[in-house]
């Protein structure tokens, strides 16, 4: 597996000191939504790569080495020695439809040499718990599911999906990696601290939020926040989410983040699941425990492994950058150094992550976390 790094400029285009890479399978790029709306960077992609699978989105922010990129759009470009790579994609316009838009997806990658799902999904249009399902009921629960969910900033206004041809703010695309030389590594961990009572959600449909305890959702937050904070919902609500649990399995609940309000009917749409009769618990985050969970993310993906990573692909949360603010980098580094020899982080922040559990091993959509996906190669 060879890589190379890319960054775009205006008036020069992309730049890279790897020259020698020309013949890329794939390649992924993260940029600032603003610089990615007028297509010039993935175009010229296209024309250095013409062979490559090229899939994209807008982010919160990029993660490239140990640095936390807010603008500017990077790219790595990724040679496989032996392993394959396949796109498929879809436009979802309702998030009711994601458990349907991903049996589709899963379906066109299904395979018996299919070793991982990479997903690039929009952020706002969809419910990633639902579209993971649907991938997984497709591919089987063996195969790894991992990748994220374009963001925009704490804007929360639109997100961009670049796949092949296709690029706009409804997009989900899918990349199949399959071989048998090719071994994944995957971890996911958070550091937030649960507060206050555990409580009971008495109705909810599909995403979106209607009622903790029998009271408005809105109203819940508007309580903790208290009315200045209340405003810049739903970017303010991204410093406490919500833990989830089933009654019966409480030691693996996963957390919720907010995407949207609705103030009429009191509402919050999340980027997953809120099941009916699941438990519920705000939490919130300390800076020491988000930067010991990104390193924890970073153990439990190396461990997967047999040797060195080649290719690290970390995608964290917005919420985190906000709550971190200027100390954002630690948590980048603090997976960087447990990966030591291995591949440089490349990456971006997201409005939801995608990685298997790691208490049950099935794929699941995390709020809040640092998610690290790790590739090796083989060969003989």
């Amino acid at each position: 597996m060879l890589l190379a790094r890319l960054q775009w400029e205006d008036g020069a285009g992309w730049t890279t000191q790897d020259q020698h890479l020309q013949k890329a399978n794939l390649v992924l790029f993260f940029g600032e939504r603003e610089e990615l709306a007028d297509g010039r960077a993935d175009l010229e992609l296209k024309q250095r790569f013409p062979h490559a699978i090229i899939v994209g989105c807008s982010t919160g922010g990029q993660i490239v080495g140990s640095n936390v990129c807010d603008g500017g759009v990077n790219a790595q470009a990724i040679s496989f020695a032996s392993s394959s790579v396949r796109l498929a994609h879809e436009s979802i316009l309702d998030a009711r439809d994601s458990l349907d838009i991903g049996k589709k997806l899963g379906a066109r990658l299904a395979d018996p040499q299919l070793a991982c799902v990479l997903v690039i999904s929009n952020g706002l249009f969809v419910n990633g718990a639902g579209l993971v399902e649907g991938i997984a009921s497709a591919v089987g629960a063996k195969v790894s599911i991992v990748g994220g969910l374009a963001g925009d900033g704490a804007r929360f206004q639109e997100t961009i999906v670049i796949a092949g041809d296709q690029r706009g703010p409804h997009i989900v695309a899918a990349i199949g990696l399959y071989g048998q030389s090719l071994e994944v590594g995957h971890g996911n961990a958070g550091g937030w601290s649960p507060f206050g009572p555990m409580r009971n959600i008495t109705r909810s449909e599909g995403n979106v939020l209607y009622e903790v305890d029998g009271e408005p959702a809105l109203d819940l937050y508007e309580r903790y926040l208290g009315p200045d904070e209340c405003q810049d919902l739903p970017a303010s609500g991204l410093l406490f989410p919500l833990r989830i649990s089933s009654r019966d399995r409480e030691d693996a609940g996963v957390v919720r983040t907010i995407l949207g309000i609705d103030r009429a009917t009191r509402s919050m749409t999340f980027a997953g699941d809120m099941p009916l009769g699941w438990h519920a618990q705000l939490m919130r985050g300390a800076n020491d425990r988000l930067i010991e969970g990104a390193a924890n993310a970073a153990r439990q993906a190396q461990a997967d492994l047999t040797g060195p990573a080649q290719f690290s692909l970390l995608v964290s949360c917005i919420g985190r950058k906000l709550l971190m603010g200027q100390r954002i980098e630690e948590e980048v580094e603090a997976a960087a150094d447990v990966l030591a020899n291995a591949a440089q982080p490349f990456g971006f922040y997201s409005y939801g992550e995608i990685s298997p559990q790691h208490e049950t091993g099935f794929a699941q959509l995390h709020n809040q976390t640092m998610t690290v996906f790790l590739m090796r190669e083989n060969v003989t």
